[in-house]
């Protein structure tokens, strides 16, 4: 079953083919396409309608559309993949368009998903690659509680320059350490 998470600035959804059309847009933005696909990836609009048509059905992965709670506006996703149930771990992905960007709907919509993978599913670790030169993106998963486990220096020629990858993971203990931490502030603040 594939939840609805819902907070303060997003709703996390299951994906339909009628978002294809907004994804299209979204996947073909310079910094969506610089921070996230590789320059030889084809995609055209109807792989993407048949790609999101049939997110819902695939049991071993999680793809919620990032959608502005205030709006119902389509900005981005976020996806849980390669799940391994014996080492009760996942992959996590993002990317979000640029009308969800500086807004703060990336970090609470990664929350949530976290969250999600940790809190209801039951996982041990949730693990992602990030390119080093994308910071804001390694700035909402560090608030989110994820820690660099390693660099794979020089993984990928983007532009013409080499850059690295940098593998990052948070594991439930750290999550819930880092909940209890956020839910204080909050208190307090």
């Amino acid at each position: 079953m594939k939840p609805v998470l819902t907070g303060d600035k997003t709703v996390l959804r299951p994906f339909t083919t009628e978002d294809a059309d907004v994804m299209w847009e979204i996947i073909n933005d310079p910094e969506v396409v610089r921070f996230t696909f590789e320059p030889s990836t084809e995609l055209t609009l109807d792989r993407l309608r048949s790609w999101y048509g049939v997110r819902t059905a695939d049991p071993d992965r999680l793809d919620l559309a990032v959608t502005d709670r205030a709006t119902g506006e389509l900005v981005g996703e976020v996806v849980l993949y390669e799940w391994d149930p014996s080492a009760r771990s996942c992959t996590f992905r993002t990317l979000m368009g640029p009308r969800g960007r500086g807004r703060g709907l990336g970090s609470e919509a990664t929350r949530l998903v976290v969250g999600h993978a940790f809190e209801q599913v039951g996982l041990h670790r949730v693990q992602l690659e990030v390119y080093a030169d994308n910071p804001r993106a390694r700035r909402v998963y560090e608030k989110a509680g994820f820690v660099v486990e390693g660099v794979r220096r020089e993984a990928a020629l983007r532009g013409g320059e080499w850059v690295d990858d940098v593998l990052m993971a948070v594991l439930d203990h750290e999550w819930a350490e880092a909940r209890t931490r956020r839910e204080g502030a909050q208190v307090t603040g």
